[in-house]
């Protein structure tokens, strides 16, 4: 595992900082005294098992729950999400695994959906330049934005999801599995397609059960176990402590050093 505090203060003031952050669901607890900076041009891999927290976490970075205690911070600011719109307003926009694209409508529809300025008179010509201009500026592969989104491959709705997702300039964005169920070529897309996101100068937070993708993209891994923090490391650490951090061989072989040492206590 990784120390990072000169990497953190290069980065400056991050855009997103949470301290203590915990959730319980009656007597069940998901999230336990949770940390987590963000910085405004970093990807930051949230990573873990199932169970581990990540959902829970980030429905509440996206105003779904509402932390049972804990501090959030946003752009130096303590703030309050006490709905998705909350999130979204502050700057915070989210792309779930399932996207929440209609089949059924062209690139611009869905990119425009529920957000346009004037429904009851839609600018067809300046929501279609406006699409063009984020696809563009995303380097994405989409042969038109009149095309159904039925066409796209799964890379291009990832991109169609996140290109929506930038309509209102947020300073954070958060990706629920990004490559998940998609080839090698959509994957890299996809990763690429992150790349550009950060390069925006937005703070990124990636959840995926991908290790390779995220050595490919991340800044720095955060690893949850068990609703709480298990560890921060940078891609260029060991597959091994990451894995024991994500599985818990770690605290396993602790603890039984402990218990070893502690019969050979009582033996003598």
């Amino acid at each position: 595992m990784s120390d990072l505090p000169d990497y953190t203060q290069r980065l400056g003031e991050p855009v997103l900082s949470l301290r203590g952050i915990s959730k319980n669901f009656g007597a069940v607890s998901a999230l336990t005294d949770i940390e987590l900076d963000v910085h405004a041009g970093e990807v930051v891999a949230l990573v873990g098992d199932n169970g581990a927290g990540k959902s829970t976490l980030v429905k509440i970075l996206a105003g779904v729950h509402q932390p049972s205690s804990g501090v959030i911070r946003f752009n130096g600011q303590e703030v309050a999400l006490g709905s998705p719109a909350d999130a979204l307003n502050l700057g915070i926009a989210t792309v779930f695994q399932d996207l929440a694209l209609c089949e059924n409508l062209d690139v611009v529809a869905n990119i425009y959906l529920g957000r346009e300025q004037e429904p009851w008179r839609l600018d067809e010509v300046a929501m279609e330049v406006r699409a063009w201009t984020l696809l563009n500026e995303l380097s994405a592969r989409i042969p038109s934005v009149r095309e159904p989104v039925a066409s796209l491959s799964g890379g291009q709705r990832q991109t169609v999801a996140i290109a929506r997702s930038l309509l209102l300039e947020p300073k954070l964005i958060m990706l629920d599995e990004p490559t998940a169920a998609l080839g090698v070529a959509q994957t890299a897309e996809v990763l690429n397609l992150i790349e550009r996101v950060r390069a925006r100068g937005l703070g990124v937070i990636m959840i995926s059960h991908n290790m390779e993708d995220v050595r490919a993209v991340a800044d720095r891994i955060v690893v949850l176990r068990l609703g709480r923090n298990s560890g921060v490391f940078t891609p260029e650490d060991s597959n091994h402590e990451l894995v024991a951090a994500i599985t818990g061989a770690s605290e396993n072989a602790v603890s039984r050093r402990m218990n070893r040492k502690q019969a050979s206590e009582a033996m003598q």
